[in-house]
């Protein structure tokens, strides 16, 4: 019976030991970069403005909504990667301490910025009036706006929507045979670097291809809703499915909401 007894027991450590390899052996998710690098920024639009409308990730007029509003940033290329960049949020902070604040603004990837002056390898930001202005003590906005070019040093942040959940959006133009869709309101990371959805007649996840700026689509047909959609983010390849969240009589230009987000 001891012997019996003692086998067991080396059984169950066994599976422990088995079960601990197994999960250790998980991909980590890990927290973006905490340091600081310097950069350079400038504004654009009206002093006190939004940023523009659409941009190179094809946000369109969600820019003027709550939480969004006055946080749009246009990126040099490094920072906007060839779009998969949009949605991805930064801290930025401005360095004179005669007309700065100590805080950082934070603000969420929209477009990307002009080229002359990412020319060179050099990150910068063009940032919103408002974003802009609020690196400023208070009373100093307008005289940081017109400093013009200022040097600033940033970090990534977690993206961060409160009572939010994911959204897709279908694109204008999309058909049965060309889907096209646009992600909002990404918590964590923001960024999106593959997208797939499922027929609901299928097990079988069909991969999308990122076109331009934040917008993905699927050619190919006919493609019968409700559709299941699985995104994974860039940055640090997290992975979320949202069951049967764009419905079987689904429309161009409208935007359904999951039930689901990611846990900054």
């Amino acid at each position: 019976m001891e012997g019996r007894r003692r086998f067991a027991q080396l059984l169950i450590l066994c599976f422990s030991l088995l079960v601990l390899v197994v999960v250790s052996a998980q991909p980590l998710h890990h927290l973006p970069n905490p340091h600081w690098y310097p950069a350079t920024a400038t504004w654009y639009g009206e002093p006190e403005g939004d940023g523009s409308d659409g941009g190179a990730c094809g946000y369109g007029s969600l820019v003027d909504v709550k939480p969004l509003r006055a946080r749009v940033g246009a990126v040099s290329p490094e920072l906007f990667k060839g779009g998969e960049g949009c949605g991805a949020c930064y801290k930025v902070k401005c360095l004179d301490k005669s007309i700065c604040s100590r805080r950082a603004v934070t603000v969420i990837i929209m477009d990307e910025g002009p080229g002359w002056y990412s020319s060179g390898g050099r990150t910068h930001f063009d940032l919103s009036g408002a974003a802009f202005g609020r690196m400023a003590v208070a009373g100093y906005s307008n005289g940081l706006r017109n400093r013009g070019v200022i040097s600033v040093i940033f970090r990534r942040t977690p993206c961060k929507y409160p009572g939010k959940n994911i959204a897709f959006r279908v694109n204008e133009g999309s058909t049965d045979y060309w889907l096209s869709l646009l992600v909002e309101f990404e918590d964590g990371d923001g960024d999106v670097g593959s997208m797939h959805i499922r027929e609901a007649s299928s097990s079988e996840w069909l991969e999308m291809k990122h076109i331009w700026g934040a917008t993905w689509c699927r050619i190919g047909g006919p493609l019968r809703g409700p559709f299941s959609v699985k995104l994974t983010t860039l940055s640090t390849a997290r992975t979320l499915s949202a069951r049967d969240v764009i419905p079987r009589n689904w429309s161009p230009k409208a935007t359904y909401t999951s039930r689901l987000n990611f846990i900054t």
